[in-house]
């Protein structure tokens, strides 16, 4: 049976709600927490972007759950050897309860300083080579790498945790997917797709956690919900790889007239109907999945924790 973890969305809410909502997680019965890195929103409506080891060095202290990023880029806008030491940090200031999610990207958060952003399989090719180059910095010895993506000169940190900080591969297609099997600590991607599942674990995955998100909008009124969701995630539901490559949130909020109502009410969950967010979480569990985290659209946080508290936890943790 999975546990069931909370998300936390910085593109959504500024540090201080966010911490809030790890409170109300916590007390809730969630078991985790994820926690987005970006660099900007999706799009203006969403209207935050903290920067996320700030809000993870406040969490360590309100909450005592395990934290990760879901995900991190670690090849363009920030150096391997950078992120190496915040995560080294984040897991030290968390007794050893963080994990470093990672992925290949988006040009949304990534290609601010002006830099080409590469094809996929260079960005894939620069996630493996910066996965290298963290896990060297982990040991806590000095490190000199001169790769094809990266160069680390007399590098090493001083602050490390006893441990090495575990890395999960988001993934979701098979080439990432393979990436993840074959180097990852874990896998994590968004959607329950158990031949994605099977792929990493017959690829070298068994034995290591897999985790997958999604979101929903609680409220007692389900058209509302779905109106919440078209206004501050109609993004999700684009196809393709537009997601990766356009480079603001402007070029989103043009594509928003191709996401409908209609779309959102078949694609998402709305409402508070119990049997359809534990059918949506209970999707994960079918597939094999052992985390399982969800995040609420929209302002009405507290409503979805007593909801989540009361309501929907028990049910997932009795099945």
């Amino acid at each position: 049976m999975p546990e069931y973890g909370y998300f936390l969305s910085c593109e959504e809410f500024g540090p201080a709600e966010l911490v809030e909502q790890a409170r109300m997680a916590e007390q809730a019965g969630f078991r985790a927490l994820w926690i987005s890195d970006h660099y900007h929103p999706w799009n203006d409506a969403q209207g935050q972007s903290p920067f996320v080891w700030s809000v993870i060095g406040a969490l360590s202290e309100a909450v005592s759950l395990p934290i990760e990023t879901a995900v991190t880029c670690p090849t363009v806008r920030i150096h391997p050897a950078v992120v190496a030491q915040a995560a080294a940090t984040s897991a030290v200031m968390t007794n050893g309860r963080f994990r470093l999610g990672v992925g290949s990207g988006e040009a949304l958060n990534e290609h601010v300083l002006g830099h080409v952003w590469p094809p996929a399989h260079i960005r894939l090719e620069m996630l493996e080579e910066s996965i290298q180059v963290m896990r060297r910095l982990f040991t806590g010895e000095e490190v000199n790498h001169h790769g094809t993506h990266y160069t680390v000169e007399n590098a090493r940190l001083y602050t490390v945790p006893d441990e090495p900080v575990p890395i999960d591969i988001s993934g979701f297609g098979p080439s990432a997917t393979a990436l993840a099997s074959r180097v990852g600590d874990g896998y994590i991607t968004m959607m329950p797709e158990e031949s994605m599942v099977e792929q990493f674990r017959k690829g070298g995955g068994a034995g290591k956690p897999v985790s997958g998100g999604t979101k929903v909008c609680y409220g007692t009124d389900r058209e509302e919900c779905v109106r919440t969701v078209r206004k501050l995630w109609f993004n999700q539901f684009l196809p393709g790889e537009m997601a990766q490559i356009l480079p603001s949130p402007s070029h989103f909020e043009q594509l928003a007239p191709l996401v409908t109502e209609e779309m959102v009410t078949e694609k998402s969950v709305c409402g508070d109907d119990v049997d359809e967010h534990v059918a949506a979480l209970s999707a994960f569990a079918d597939a094999g999945f052992d985390l399982v985290y969800v995040n609420q659209i929209g302002p009405d946080q507290r409503g979805f924790f007593d909801f989540y508290r009361t309501k929907v936890l028990p049910q997932l943790q009795q099945g």
